[in-house]
């Protein structure tokens, strides 16, 4: 069902790589709202994935763009505004790879040249992506950017390694950024930590069918869904949150909250 929230809207999607992403089901959730978007993600990982098939579903093009690139970035959100006939008011950032868990590193064995490569692709092309909006002033007032994190920002998590530096990295640039970019446009930046979701990026992380049984045990919602996170995102770039700015917001049934559940301490007494 549509409520055409992002009707007349215009906005960029980066990291839809196939249908278990979501950036993939973001860009499904905005087409049915009424938003017109391009699409975009590096092109090895455009080889890798499917993103012309939902290109040709949702009626958008697709432009290639590595994240880290600068210049990549100034032809990206220039294209976009030229097909899309106009100034921006929405991007989501899904982005996150690490060269250190890819290749089976553990914490006390980093390879630091590709932990470095972690936190540029992770977070620091966030900042980039920003940075590049506020020069090509490409973002209408009020415009929501997004970026998808997760909870191993605040907690530590085995497994999870460097990635959890970026994405800690990755919620301060937006409170940094936010309230840069909520003074001088009024353009919203916040962050969404989701819970562990079966994506093709999450079940490349040791051990994710654990962090993904655990959370379920102990959120007493359970784990959101990618769907679920693509409505939410969808609320988060209409005019209904206009006013929400420099958050993490967490959408993860409530395990950030829980202390225990029934069902892990029945779990623990057998």
């Amino acid at each position: 069902m549509s409520n055409n929230l992002l009707k007349g809207k215009r906005g960029i999607i980066f990291g839809a790589l196939d249908e278990n992403s979501i950036a993939w089901k973001t860009a499904l959730r905005v087409h049915a709202e009424g938003g017109t978007f391009t699409l975009t993600n590096a092109p090895i990982a455009m080889r890798m994935g499917k993103i012309n098939e939902l290109a040709s579903t949702c009626g958008a093009e697709v432009i290639p763009a590595d994240a880290t690139s600068e210049t990549d970035l100034t032809s990206l959100f220039t294209k976009s505004q030229e097909i899309l006939g106009g100034k921006l008011d929405f991007v989501l950032h899904s982005i996150g790879m690490s060269p250190n868990i890819r290749k089976g590193r553990e914490y006390g064995d980093m390879n630091y040249e590709w932990y470095l490569k972690t936190l540029d692709i992770s977070a620091l092309s966030f900042h980039k992506v920003l940075q590049t909006c506020e020069k090509l002033d490409a973002l209408n007032e009020y415009a929501s950017v997004l970026a998808l994190s997760y909870i191993a920002a605040q907690r530590a998590y085995p497994d999870y390694t460097d990635m959890a530096q970026a994405k800690a990295m990755l919620e301060s640039i937006a409170r940094s950024y936010g309230q840069r970019y909520g003074t001088k446009k009024k353009v919203r930046v916040n962050t969404i930590s989701q819970s562990p979701t079966r994506t093709t990026a999450g079940a490349g992380i040791s051990g994710f069918d654990v962090f993904f049984d655990f959370a379920q045990m102990m959120s007493p919602l359970g784990n959101a869904s990618a769907e679920d996170c693509a409505n939410y995102i969808a609320v988060m770039f209409s005019d209904f949150t206009r006013m929400v700015t420099m958050q993490n917001l967490m959408h993860d049934g409530g395990f950030s909250s829980a202390g225990i559940s029934i069902a892990l301490v029945d779990r623990l007494s057998k």
